[in-house]
């Protein structure tokens, strides 16, 4: 039986931070209650189709999933549950951002059946928050946080965010401090630097922002970042992921470990939510109005159908793979395809491991803390060498 995680777009939010360019917006509840029955109908006619598999993991993500009603966040569960053949033992996250729950809410969402939490707080600096946009402040978050505990869950992810306008290490060294401090402390960190996307407002008025720390103050920021962590027992297991012992993100790692072989695939369900099984990828319509109106025809909200090539699969395979600090392993890939990496890219390992920016180690290639550094290089590399 394959292996299936199962991505639930929820494209609602309170307010469009000022550098968000994912798919979400801000809308009445009479356009949220059509979309979550249209996203029950989707998942109810998608899972016909899945019926050798087993669902290892389900991911509410947004968008602000709590921002819609405790309620339909339970259906739409249970409708999964229904429809598919889900693992006991099954990862189930919702995103949260504080400001949109409360004790109540947090408690009724784990008996439901959510049992990991990732919540957006960014920053611990009230500064940097407005800056961003974000609708809470740190003590917003801190009320979120204790209520989660309180509630039950013990596995929580806490979204952080470096290389903010304005921001100097001392703050950011800040903001760390301050979540290390929480008791428990959380289980996952996701640190991401800003990127300023084109087309966001941000994008559109940074010369009315503070000035962006410089290249080779993000670069300090990062590698300072894993060194305070591993002192406080997390792992950086992803290049920007970060866990302590048991905890990695199961639902991350079905992106990250995905193989032509079929046992590992997702599903993406709602707006704009992609797909990838087996060798087919494909992304729902971003139009509103053709979700609800086509949510029971799965087959006509797909836009952009391609069918992945051996030699696209296998550029997949290494370029997700080396997002991992464990690397690509040799004998998977040989495994899974059929080939030698070795022998495909004879030219691009062997400039990048004379460089110092790539290495093996015990069957895995992996990027060094000089390739993670210039990482968007070297995987291009990867995609246009195919010697």
């Amino acid at each position: 039986m394959g292996q299936l995680g199962i991505y639930i777009h929820i494209p609602f939010c309170v307010r469009k931070c000022v550098y968000c360019d994912f798919l979400s917006f801000p809308a009445e509840d009479a356009v949220k209650d059509a979309y979550m029955a249209a996203l029950n109908e989707e998942l109810k006619a998608t899972a016909a189709f899945y019926g050798e598999y087993e669902v290892q993991t389900v991911f509410f993500g947004g968008g602000t999933p709590s921002c819609v009603a405790k309620e339909q966040i339970k259906d739409c569960l249970s409708t999964v549950r229904a429809h598919f053949h889900v693992a006991d033992n099954a990862e189930i996250t919702m995103e949260l951002n504080p400001g949109t729950a409360s004790p109540e809410s947090l408690e009724y969402l784990k008996d439901a059946g959510i049992n990991r939490l990732s919540i957006g707080l960014q920053s611990a600096d009230n500064r940097e928050l407005r800056l961003l946009g974000r609708i809470h402040t740190y003590e917003d978050f801190l009320a979120t946080y204790e209520w989660a505990r309180c509630a039950g869950y013990g596995n929580i992810n806490v979204d952080l965010m470096s290389a903010l306008p304005g921001q100097t290490p001392d703050t950011w060294f800040r903001t760390l401090q301050t979540v290390m401090a929480l008791e428990p402390k959380p289980e996952h960190i996701s640190a991401y630097s800003l990127m300023v996307e084109e087309g966001t407002p941000l994008f559109d008025q940074i010369s009315q922002y503070p000035p962006l720390p410089d290249e080779e103050t993000d670069r300090f920021l990062y590698h300072e970042t894993k060194r305070l962590l591993a002192q406080q027992g997390y792992v950086r297991y992803e290049i920007s992921n970060y866990a302590r012992k048991g905890f990695e993100s199961r639902h991350n790692q079905i992106y990250w470990q995905r193989g032509c072989d079929h046992i590992r695939d997702y599903i993406g369900l709602g707006l704009g939510a992609s797909t990838t099984v087996g060798n087919y990828r494909y992304q729902n319509t971003d139009n509103l109005a053709d979700y609800i109106r086509n949510s029971k025809r799965p087959d006509s909200l797909r836009c952009g159908e391609v069918f992945l090539t051996k030699q696209e699969l296998m550029e997949e395979f290494v370029f997700l793979g080396l997002r991992r600090m464990e690397g690509i392993s040799i004998s998977e890939f040989e495994r899974t395809f059929g080939e030698r990496l070795e022998q495909i890219w004879e030219k691009t390992l062997k400039k990048w491991s004379g460089a110092g920016c790539l290495a093996k180690k015990g069957g895995f290639w992996f990027l060094t803390e000089k390739g993670i550094d210039i990482s968007n290089v070297v995987l291009a590399d990867f995609l246009s060498d195919t010697a």
